[in-house]
């Protein structure tokens, strides 16, 4: 069977934002089990890096309107003849819970600024070979520290991004939902359409193409040239199929 490879392509800034935030996020949960030195500086490489995109732009005020959206389309779906209305209805109590739990949490990232082993970390990470022991010995001790109290301090962390993770993961889901692959085909590795208010683009190809989608577009319009991983021997075929989904 055929291996399939899925493309996320955001369309404004604010959804190109959001799958950052989801990429660190992923990568923060993944890393959380602190036993070394190298799986502590994945964790506060990741911290840090999370802490820089929420530093851009009004990320709360953006996700609380994208959830009152997400209601507004509920709503309208559920004049919809045929639609599970009890589902509709606990997906929006589940959107308006997400903003109140958003609406009475702190500044996002502040409890993480505002740790001391955060910051003396982040101040270390942009230097070659700054976290090592002699830089860094407060972190060199956490590290000798029970693991059980690593692990707590940890969670606690994580647990002040509990109020954005939620919210977003949510939004996320929904506007994945919102778009249905459909089977496209492009000609000389080049394919366009119009996007009237999407704000992702899902693409599918098959491995084996050994073909890469890059994607140029904005609120309005975008297009897609497929070119070749192997820039020197590889081909773009005259007819490609690949599926596709504007959500």
């Amino acid at each position: 069977m055929s291996k399939i490879v899925l493309f996320e392509h955001p369309l404004n800034e604010k959804m190109r934002t959001w799958l950052r935030i989801e990429f660190l996020l992923q990568q923060l949960q993944a890393s959380i089990n602190i036993t070394s030195h190298l799986t502590a500086l994945t964790f506060f490489r990741n911290i840090s890096e999370l802490l820089d995109v929420f530093e851009r732009g009004e990320l709360r005020t953006e996700i609380l309107k994208e959830l009152e959206r997400q209601q507004q389309k509920l709503l309208a779906w559920s004049d919809v003849p045929g639609v599970d209305i009890q589902r509709v209805e606990a997906l929006r109590q589940q959107l308006k819970s997400r903003a109140s739990e958003l609406m009475a949490a702190p500044r996002i990232g502040q409890a993480l600024r505002e740790d001391r082993l955060i910051a003396l970390v982040r101040q270390r990470l942009s230097i070659p070979g700054g976290c090592c022991s002699f830089d860094l010995p407060t972190l060199h001790v956490w590290l000798h520290l029970d693991q059980s109290l690593r692990d707590t301090q940890v969670a606690s962390w994580m647990d002040t991004l509990d109020p954005l993770r939620q919210s977003l993961l949510m939004i996320l889901e929904l506007i994945r939902q919102s778009g249905v692959f459909r089977h496209q085909t492009s000609l000389n590795g080049f394919y366009q359409d119009n996007a009237e208010g999407a704000d992702l683009l899902r693409l599918q190809l098959p491995l084996e193409a050994s073909l890469y989608p890059q994607v140029s577009g904005h609120k309005t319009r975008y297009a897609i040239r497929f070119l070749p991983l192997d820039s020197e021997r590889g081909e773009i075929p005259a007819r490609l199929d690949f599926e596709l989904a504007c959500c």
